[in-house]
């Protein structure tokens, strides 16, 4: 790994000087953190879709930090605040064998974009159960292709269809086109989804989709984007319905608030009359902070 590179690893390319010996939060570039992973949390989780969480687990793998920095975040002590532990590359590769050997399903890499080197190089010899790359889905093709053949599964976000709403509450007007784009990649990467006998993801893309207050239309958009790009058996959609008032809403009261039945109800009827079929739909009850992680750097250090 490098010493020092000035940061293009984001669609945001910012250009900031990442450093081996930056301290979490501290680093120069929009996310502020070095090249050495930053971890606050390494434990099998069970709050991913059905396919990835399955009966034990997914190897959930928290990294500190985002380059995305969206107001309401739920994880906001380790994306703003930037908690965590820096780790080497060669102990975040033993933490994915610890966790294969409490018997997860997959590991699952939360919040990797702005870690995709040292990733990369923890990768570098396969693991022998999936791979899990989630991610708010801004990212760059560039970086994408740098991991291809080490990613088994892709979990992207698509927050946002209009720019308008992505520089509101998450100051990347690019981020539409981004998310797109990188999707794209994703399914050349690993093609159409595949399910094991148990029904646990083999490979492929799930989309996630986080319906906001208030804008059921940008919901609406994504749907469209979806049905336009993909044929059935492609790729696997979830719409969530979880969302949470978490961070400083102070700039956005509209998001202050949880859905409400009937703005969920349209966006899933309007899911149901646009065709889509493989995936999944959520029950409004999981809008609770219970399902928040403790990021207590369980996982993280040397047991």
């Amino acid at each position: 790994m490098k010493e020092t590179i000035n940061c293009e690893i984001c669609p945001r390319r910012c250009q900031g000087e990442r450093t081996i010996s930056a301290s979490p939060g501290a680093g120069e570039g929009v996310c502020r953190m070095g090249l050495l992973p930053v971890l606050a949390r390494a434990a099998a989780h069970f709050g991913e879709e059905p396919c990835i969480s399955g009966t034990r687990g997914s190897g959930a793998v928290f990294f500190s930090g985002c380059p995305l920095g969206c107001v309401y975040c739920q994880n906001d002590v380790i994306s703003r605040g930037c908690f965590g532990e820096t780790i080497s590359v060669a102990r975040l590769r033993e933490i994915f064998f610890e966790l294969a050997g409490e018997g997860v399903h997959n590991i699952n890499l939360v919040t990797p974009t702005h870690f995709a080197e040292a990733i990369g190089e923890a990768l570098a010899e396969p693991l022998l159960l999936p791979v899990v790359y989630n991610t708010s889905g801004y990212e760059r093709v560039e970086t994408l292709r740098r991991l291809e053949g080490k990613i088994q599964i892709y979990l992207p976000d698509f927050k946002y269809a209009t720019s308008d709403l992505a520089l509101r509450y998450s100051r990347a007007g690019n981020y539409p086109e981004a998310a797109e784009q990188a999707i794209l990649e994703m399914f050349r990467q690993v093609g159409r989804y595949q399910l094991d006998e148990n029904g646990l993801l083999k490979s492929g893309v799930l989309i996630r989709h986080l319906v906001l207050p208030g804008n059921v239309d940008n919901t609406m958009r994504v749907i469209d984007w979806l049905c336009a790009h993909f044929q059935p058996g492609d790729v696997l959609f979830s719409l969530m319905g979880q969302y949470t008032p978490c961070g400083n809403l102070s700039g956005c009261p509209e998001l202050r608030r949880t859905l409400s039945v009937e703005e969920y109800a349209a966006a899933e009827e309007y899911l149901w009359a646009s065709g889509w079929e493989d995936g999944y739909v959520q029950d409004l009850t999981s809008a609770c902070v219970d399902f928040i992680p403790s990021f207590d750097l369980t996982g993280v250090l040397h047991k």
